[in-house]
Parts: C-alpha cells; sequence; structure tokens
C-alpha cells in the first residue's frame, strides 16, 4: 500500500473544493468537527457545556439617504400608428 504524500493531499482538498463548493467547506468542517467532539464525549463519558461558535447573524445595513433629485422629464409618448394592421395572408 502506498504512503500517502502532499501531492495527493493537495488533489483530495482541490476535489473536494470541487464537489462542494467554497461556501459550503466550512459548514462541512464544523459540522465534521462538533461530531468528532460529540463521539469523543461520548465515549469518555464527560458531560461538557456546549458552546457555540457560530457568528451572529448579520445587522442589515441602515439605509442610505438618497439625496433629493429633480424628476426625470417623462418620455415622450410612443408615436401613434396611423397604418391599419397588416392582413394575415392564408
Amino acid at each position: 500500500m502506498p504512503n500517502i504524500g502532499p501531492m495527493e493531499i493537495v488533489g483530495l482538498l482541490l476535489l473536494a473544493l470541487l464537489l462542494f463548493g467554497a461556501k459550503r467547506l466550512p459548514e462541512i468542517g464544523r459540522s465534521l468537527g462538533s461530531g468528532m467532539r460529540e463521539f469523543k464525549d461520548s465515549v469518555s463519558g464527560e458531560k461538557k457545556v456546549e458552546t457555540r461558535s457560530e457568528l451572529p447573524p448579520p445587522v442589515p445595513a441602515a439605509p442610505t439617504p438618497v439625496a433629493e433629485q429633480e424628476p426625470a422629464a417623462a418620455p415622450p409618448p410612443p408615436p401613434e400608428q396611423n397604418e391599419p394592421p397588416a392582413a394575415a395572408s392564408a
């Protein structure tokens, strides 16, 4: 059985990046870490208070004040078509 070298590890990381995407990798790592922590705690029998290290939800940005502008001139009305509709040929 061959040894796993640095090139194989890099290849596996690139494959994971392609499969899951950059947004999902932190979520996957976080869930794997919490799963391993729960497994370790259940095997050792320790009860530990769980602290969440998630970021707080983003605060919506305050709307920026819009400077008063003169109303734009209304676009000219579309030209009237005085031509009769073309007869459909059968």
